[in-house]
C-alpha cells in the first residue's frame, strides 16, 4: 500500500466514518429541496395540523368512494394549513435544524437515525 493509499485510508477526525464532516452545515440541493421540505410536511401534518389531518381522515372514512366530491371542504382546511407552516421561515429554520443535528449525528456515528432509535 503506497503513502497516499495509507493516508487517505487513516480516519479523519473531522470525517470519522468516511460520511463527510459532522459539522459541516452547507446543504445539497436535494436536502434543500426534498428532505428538509419532507420533515416540514411530516411534523406540520402530525404536530401542527392535526385537527385538519383527523376532520379530513374522518371525512374519508364515512364518503369511502364519494370522498374526492364530499371532503373538499376538509380537503381545502388541511391544505389551508399545511401551506401556512410551509410558508413560515421560523418553521423552516427549525426544521432546517433538525436535519442537520440528524445528518451530523449520522455523520458522527455511522448509525442511520432509524437504527439509532431501535437501539435506545
Amino acid at each position: 500500500m503506497s503513502l497516499d493509499q495509507q493516508q487517505s485510508a487513516a480516519p479523519n477526525p473531522r470525517n470519522p466514518h468516511g460520511l463527510g464532516d459532522p459539522n459541516d452545515t452547507t446543504l445539497r440541493k436535494v436536502e434543500r429541496e426534498v428532505l428538509i421540505p419532507k420533515i416540514m410536511r411530516d411534523r406540520a401534518r402530525a404536530e401542527l395540523c392535526t385537527q385538519e389531518v383527523a376532520d379530513f381522515e374522518e371525512c374519508c372514512k364515512a364518503s369511502s368512494i364519494f370522498m374526492v366530491a364530499t371532503c373538499r371542504k376538509q380537503n381545502s382546511a388541511l391544505m389551508d394549513c399545511l401551506s401556512r407552516w410551509y410558508q413560515n421561515e421560523a418553521f423552516k429554520e427549525e426544521c432546517r435544524v433538525i436535519y442537520l443535528k440528524e445528518r451530523s449525528e449520522y455523520r458522527s456515528t455511522g448509525i442511520p437515525k432509524k437504527h439509532r432509535v431501535e437501539k435506545i
